[in-house]
This record gives structure tokens, sequence and C-alpha cells, in this order.
């Protein structure tokens, strides 16, 4: 699995950097990641409880399912404590969470989608990919190109060119982003963080290539289109000097 999460955050007129994603490793050498979009507050709440239950517990989770419970179980707690007064203030309760990993019980690699009602679905092999956030700039990119036995290293180019244009076309989304690279076969966990010029290359590339690729289209349906409306254009002035005559 490939998770790829921008750490702008809006908050009134301010714009600040804060982690969207975070991994955890358990005793047993298992590893999980979670990542959010929506409020901060409550996400900021939801983390905090759900780590704090998750140091405390004496046994490792042994199904990934039950992580994806145990941080709904948080959510609800954070509904009950501020929704109300959230609302009141005119702030929409919301948070999405993507929680991905492998646990020992679990016969392979899973990813989870929860709701702010703290409900949940797995994400199954129909779906190669799922977004949280400002989710329409780069979904279109991944529709074109990503299937779902697509290598890591295709996943995280394609998901770095979607990101791209999020960030191009969405305000809330920028630089610096954060990389977790999930193994399946070893159960670990990679993260990097990407500054704006580490990616600037392919950014940069990726324009001038989406530019040529539309200049070298076929054009010869667009040349009749545009003959035609060079005609109706003409008829058009020439009933306008018509109309009012010298």
């Amino acid at each position: 699995m490939v998770a790829i999460a921008d750490t702008r955050v809006i908050s009134g007129n301010e714009s600040i950097r804060a982690r969207k994603v975070s991994v955890y490793s358990q005793s047993d050498g298992t590893s999980l990641f979670i990542m959010t979009s929506g409020l901060r507050s409550v996400r900021d709440k939801a983390v905090t409880y759900f780590e704090e239950e998750l140091y405390e517990r004496e046994e490792p989770y042994d199904r990934l399912f039950k992580v994806v419970n145990a941080f709904s179980d948080q959510i609800r707690r954070v509904i009950a404590e501020d929704k109300a007064s959230l609302e009141e203030s005119g702030l929409h309760f919301n948070i999405f969470t993507l929680i991905g990993g492998k646990m020992v019980n679990d016969k392979e690699h899973k990813l989870y989608l929860i709701y702010p009602q703290a409900n949940w679905v797995e994400i199954g092999y129909g779906t190669p990919y799922h977004i949280i956030g400002s989710s329409g700039y780069g979904k279109p990119v991944l529709d074109r190109t990503l299937k779902f036995e697509d290598s890591m290293h295709f996943a995280l180019k394609v998901g770095c060119l979607a990101f791209d244009s999020t960030r191009i076309s969405a305000a809330d989304v920028d630089f610096p982003i954060d990389v977790v690279l999930f193994f399946a076969d070893s159960g670990k966990m990679v993260e990097h963080r990407f500054e704006r010029e580490d990616l600037s290359e392919i950014s940069d590339g990726w324009h001038e290539r989406l530019r040529n690729s539309v200049t070298n289209l076929p054009s010869a349906w667009l040349d009749r289109f545009f003959d035609k409306m060079s005609g109706a254009a003409g008829s058009e002035n020439l009933a306008v000097r018509a109309t009012y005559p010298s």
C-alpha cells in the first residue's frame, strides 16, 4: 500500500502545517497507519484518545478490523463530547479516516474507511485507491491510470501526480507531503516527507507533457467544427450589417 497525505491545515484566516497521517508499531512487530481529513480539533482529540487506548493495552491487536473498531469508539466519544457545541457554533462535525496495515492474524493487508458517524467499510479489490479530503481534482488522474495490480513504484508515481493536480486547484492542499509505504511481505512501513523542491522535476515535467499531449491530439474533427463556426460567424456579421445600413 501507498499512503500520501499533505500537511496544510486551514484554520480561519491562518494556514499551518500539521501531519495528517500517523504510523503505529505494536509489540508483536506489526504496524498500521491512520490518515484523517476534516476538522483538525476532532482529529486531534480522536487520535489522542486512541493512542492512550493503544499504549495501555496489554496485548496487541491481532486483527486490523479491531483497530478500526477501537478508533471508531473514540470518534463516538468525541461525538458525545463535542458535536453539539461544534454545530451550535456553525461547524459541521467532520472526520474521515483511512486505516491500513496487516495484523498478525490477518490473511492479507487491509484498508478501511471510517465515516464521520463512526461506521466503516473495507476498501476491497474493486477499488484500487480511495481519497479523503479534496477528492475531486486528483481522481481523474487515478481513474485513468491506476489498476489494482500495479506496482508500488507506479502507484507512488501516479499518486504524486494526483496530489500535484489537487495542489494546483485546491487552496487547502500543499507541500510538504508525507508518504507511507507498506510492504505486505515483511509487514514493514517506511515514512518519508517530500518538500516542494523534491518533486519540482516531476511536477514541471507532468505540466509540459500534459500540454504537449493536448497539442498532439488529432484535430481534424476540431478543424471541421471551427470551419463551420467561421462560416456561421460570417453570415451573422452580414446580417448585422444589413440591419444597420449606412
